[in-house]
């Protein structure tokens, strides 16, 4: 029986794919009926006319079942199991009229069970029909008949372990291609919400540099030209930035990421204040704040027209926090996980690495909070679609 399913399943694998058993992995076994043929065509049977009804009117049953057997919805309904219990009764009346090779058609009976009624119901199925195919073939046979009630609840119990054995295998397979298509949807987000963070911040800087630059050229050449090297410095360093990412490889620096917010605040006429105290935090942690202090400044230059910003980095033994707080306009939208593009994501990736960000008014500006624990490089350094660990700094959801 085994050997039938693997024959099946190569015979599948050839042909270009793997296909699921069917009604014809079953087909086969009605080979052990030819016996109870030779005995109708031979007029070996008490009654051949009636033994040729039973044996067509037992096939027909079993054909229908067995087949109705590998869906689930055709499996479970009435019409399969009233065709289960007529198969029963024509095989219980075979067996017990002719005997001899006409009690074969019950471990047939048992494939067709089998097939058709699965756990928690099988256990007993299979042994009420083990003892019922026992008890026709002892009165019949006597107690040689025991054989055919062994072979009957072997077949019903094999069967079903097998059929319920590739049941899981599919199942586990359609699970695993929707872990691998929602692990490339995430892999998707992940890069666009990079290329947000990059781009949008790059291009602000370029863009306030370039004013900076136009209102200079009347008035002071050197400034001027001092704000287009900054602009090249800030597209090369894009360049370098967006070829990391792309890699993902791109490892974040806070304090990188704090001397470029300063220096786009001064050209967007902002004063920028740093404060740091506390131990560094580590690389993953620094990685993702360094997000936060890009984004925070990003917007602030964009949104605020403040006059002043002030960057905060503090630790302690168990959290790190930035804190990006300027005198503008604070009537940009509230941030605990909403808001725009740039904070929403930045606190989706924080919340991955156990931390928090809230972003509103407060005192007449606008403040941006992000906090994590000093463990968070475990919480970043989540596993990959493969098993593997991504690469440093990369943002995780």
């Amino acid at each position: 029986m085994a050997w039938l399913f693997k024959h099946h399943k190569v015979a599948g694998a050839a042909a270009g794919e793997e296909r699921a058993p069917n009604g014809f992995s079953l087909l086969p076994w009605l080979l052990l009926g030819m016996g109870s043929l030779s005995n109708v065509f031979g007029g070996d049977a008490a009654d051949p006319l009636l033994g040729g009804l039973g044996l067509l009117t037992f096939n027909s049953l079993y054909i229908y079942v067995t087949f109705r057997s590998f869906t689930r919805k055709t499996r479970e309904a009435p019409s399969t199991r009233v065709a289960l219990v007529l198969m029963t009764g024509v095989t219980c009346a075979l067996a017990l009229a002719y005997g001899g090779t006409w009690l074969l058609f019950f471990p047939l009976l048992g494939l067709a069970t089998g097939a058709a009624v699965r756990f928690p119901h099988l256990r007993l199925a299979g042994a009420a029909l083990g003892v019922l195919a026992g008890a026709v073939a002892v009165s019949r046979d006597g107690w040689e008949g025991l054989g055919i009630a062994y072979a009957t609840w072997i077949s019903t119990m094999v069967t079903a372990a097998i059929l319920s054995l590739s049941d899981a295998v599919r199942q586990l397979r359609a699970a695993r291609e929707e872990l691998a298509h929602r692990a490339v949807e995430q892999e998707r987000l992940r890069f666009s919400r990079d290329l947000h963070d990059l781009l949008g911040h790059t291009l602000s800087v370029i863009v306030v540099k370039a004013e900076a630059a136009r209102r200079l050229t009347t008035r002071d050449v050197d400034a001027a030209q001092a704000q287009l090297v900054d602009i090249e410095s800030v597209g090369r360093q894009a360049l370098t930035e967006i070829r990391e990412a792309v890699t993902g490889y791109r490892q974040g620096s806070l304090s990188r990421e704090i001397d470029g917010a300063a220096s786009a605040l001064r050209a967007a006429g902002v004063e920028p204040v740093v404060r740091r105290s506390g131990p560094p935090p580590a690389p993953q942690a620094e990685a993702l704040l360094g997000w936060v202090v890009r984004e925070a400044a990003t917007n602030v230059v964009r949104h605020s027209g403040a006059s002043r910003c002030e960057i905060a980095v503090s630790g302690d033994g168990e959290r790190v926090r930035v804190r990006v707080a300027d005198d503008g306009r604070g009537d940009r939208p509230r941030t605990t996980g909403g808001g725009g593009t740039g904070l929403r994501g930045l606190a989706e990736r924080l919340a991955t690495a156990g931390g928090t960000l809230t972003a509103g008014p407060e005192r007449g500006g606008f403040v941006v909070t992000a906090e994590l624990p000093v463990d968070a490089a475990d919480a970043v350094e989540e596993p990959g679609t493969d098993g593997v660990p991504l690469a440093a700094g990369r943002p995780t959801y």
